[in-house]
């Protein structure tokens, strides 16, 4: 019997820039062009200020390890324990969830801020994750 495949997320209209980016090897934010606010999840107006001129634009890609758990339960469909799920600092300010790879998924490996840069998983023809590993690795 097969094994169940990972969740594929959904692209909406807000959101498709995101994921044509991670698509095409960028890491695309957002930023609002009244009050400079870069932020994230992707959204048609600014968390900060609610003004509807925002711009996209493509990432650094450079981050820092923020927070993390070890899951170590194999509960989620697509994924081998143990991984890590963690909470990656953007060099931009914002934070996103992804995962960790290229690293052992060991508390003596992943140390809070420790310097990340984006990779790209891709799942199938219309999805590609940003995951994130250790800079220069």
């Amino acid at each position: 019997m097969a094994e169940p495949a990972r969740a594929r997320p959904k692209p909406t209209p807000e959101t498709q820039h995101y994921w044509d980016g991670a698509k095409a090897g960028e890491l695309r934010l957002q930023r609002c062009d009244d009050c400079s606010n870069v932020y994230f999840p992707p959204r048609p107006f600014c968390p900060g200020c609610a003004s509807r001129k925002v711009s996209v634009f493509k990432a650094s890609g450079k981050g820092f390890l923020y927070s993390y758990v070890i899951n170590h339960r194999p509960a989620a469909p697509g994924f081998t324990p143990p991984y890590a799920i963690a909470v990656v600092e953007l060099e931009e300010g914002p934070r996103l969830m992804s995962n960790i790879i290229d690293c052992p998924q060991t508390p003596e490996a992943l140390v809070l801020d420790m310097k990340l840069e984006v990779a790209f998983e891709k799942l199938d023809d219309t999805i590609t994750l940003p995951v994130f590993r250790p800079a220069g690795g």
